[in-house]
């Protein structure tokens, strides 16, 4: 991210609005996805547009998390924000126990095979039904799995992600 923004941690995103009243859908990366109610103070943009909001009121819908924004009073502003990301300052996150990391952490990192082969960098993720996907791009691009038996070794200082995954997938 950029704009005084590098120091933020993208926790999920704005999904569709959810009514008429300004209540918006959000998709969490945490884990679990409530994990990102925790945080009632958000950074929300795309870009280099960024805005704070505070959670009034949270709740579940079929599965998805809701929330009313202060400052979104209707359909309209809430279409507004769909797409865009949901972020809180690394400052405000918990300490991490060295062997983990927050998906952000990996943006950038070469990501080789266990032959030692490079893959390229990793550019996001992407959340599926089934699993999170960490794209990587060098000379091709790769959709790998971000699932522990796939992600071997993650050495930050480094910025390199030893995986278990070969050309053919």
């Amino acid at each position: 991210m950029s704009d005084g923004t590098s120091a933020l941690i993208q926790l999920g995103f704005v999904g569709a609005p959810f009514g008429v009243r300004g209540w918006i859908k959000l998709r969490s990366h945490t884990d679990p996805p409530e994990r990102l109610l925790e945080h009632r103070n958000l950074r929300i943009g795309r870009g280099s547009v960024w805005q704070n909001y505070r959670i009034e009121a949270s709740g579940r819908s079929g599965g998805a998390l809701t929330v009313k924004l202060a400052g979104i009073e209707d359909r309209d502003q809430a279409q507004a924000l769909r797409g865009a990301q949901v972020c809180v300052p690394r400052s405000e996150l918990p300490q991490r126990e060295i062997r983990d990391f927050y998906r952000a952490d990996l943006i950038g990192c070469e990501v080789v095979n266990l032959d030692g082969l490079s893959l390229g960098s990793v550019q996001h993720f992407i959340e599926s039904p089934a699993q999170v996907l960490m794209v990587v791009r060098g000379t091709r691009e790769f959709w790998i799995p971000a699932v522990p038996q796939n992600l071997r070794r993650v050495d930050l200082q480094a910025r390199r992600v030893v995986v278990d995954w070969n050309e053919a997938g």
